[in-house]
């Protein structure tokens, strides 16, 4: 077991809730996201000796295809897309970007939008980004804590503002922007679209949900349930009220804690802490606390 070091990343419309809940300081500078478990180039976990934690997976044998962050979206996020494996690898030399949100916090009337409310023609769509209506035929799914989305390559969406979750995803940073309201940086400038891509990669069928969360089932110590699984990643919600003990079997396990205090494999933790296990190690939590555990399916 190793604890990570998480990387922050300042994008226009974050806030400053992930440091009120798990002490992130960024400076100055806003939190969008606090990247918790990554072997991306673009954002690599570090270990509490400084190593990063692809160079510790070398040396143990193992693999992380999931980058696991958490998002406080202060202001609506772009409505965008993520391409499949096959049209990531060929056109953008990365990874395809399946992922699943789980609602941490969410203000009053705070939602987000996942995939269309129709089928609609991909000229007829071409048609609404172009004349900035788009949002007319978003699906819009009003949220609070506890909620579980999978959001599958192809379908569009968007974090609403006053939402905080933790997103769970394809090792993957390739995002194609359809409709970012108009917004400009700090520079005055308006950050670029991508919607000939987005155009090529979009399912244009009438969103159906396809994330599968089971119910609690009783543990020791505790309760778990199933939040979502695909042929990439599980993710599953394990709550603890005493002592607690998992397997990770012939699989990594990342354990984030969203909540609660206490020790895990004898070592202290609070809430916002994340741990990454060897295939084969036990994960024995005593303590109160609430949190997510991602493995492979």
């Amino acid at each position: 077991m190793v604890k990570l070091k998480p990387v922050l990343k300042d994008y226009l419309w974050g806030g400053t809730k992930l440091k009120t809940l798990f002490g992130r300081d960024n400076g100055d500078k806003i939190i969008a996201e606090s990247w918790e478990a990554s072997v991306h180039k673009d954002g690599e976990s570090v270990l509490s000796t400084g190593q990063t934690l692809s160079a510790y997976l070398q040396e143990i044998g193992e693999e992380l295809p999931v980058l696991i962050k958490y998002i406080d979206a202060k202001q609506n996020l772009s409505v965008q897309v993520h391409p499949s494996d096959e049209y990531a690898r060929k056109y953008e030399g990365d990874n395809g970007k399946t992922e699943t949100w789980y609602i941490l916090s969410a203000d009053e009337g705070a939602g987000i939008y996942c995939g269309l409310k129709t089928k609609i023609g991909k000229d007829e769509f071409k048609r609404k980004v172009l004349d900035g209506t788009v949002e007319e035929v978003l699906n819009f799914i009003p949220v609070k804590a506890g909620d579980c989305f999978l959001i599958k390559a192809g379908t569009l969406h968007a974090i609403g503002a006053g939402c905080v979750i933790c997103e769970v995803q394809q090792n993957s940073n390739v995002t194609y922007r359809v409709y970012d309201y108009n917004r400009v940086d700090a520079n005055g400038n308006k950050r670029a679209l991508h919607v000939e891509k987005a155009l090529d990669v979009i399912r244009f069928e009438r969103y159906q949900d396809e994330t599968g969360t089971g119910d609690w089932e009783t543990v020791s110590g505790g309760k778990m349930r199933l939040l979502t699984e695909c042929e990439y990643f599980r993710c599953k919600e394990w709550c603890i009220d005493g002592v607690s003990q998992t397997r990770t079997a012939d699989s990594f396990t990342v354990v984030n804690v969203l909540e609660g205090a206490g020790t895990i494999n004898g070592e202290a933790f609070v809430s916002g802490d994340t741990f990454f296990f060897q295939k084969g190690e036990s994960v024995c939590i005593d303590g109160k606390a609430k949190c997510i555990v991602t493995t492979k399916p």
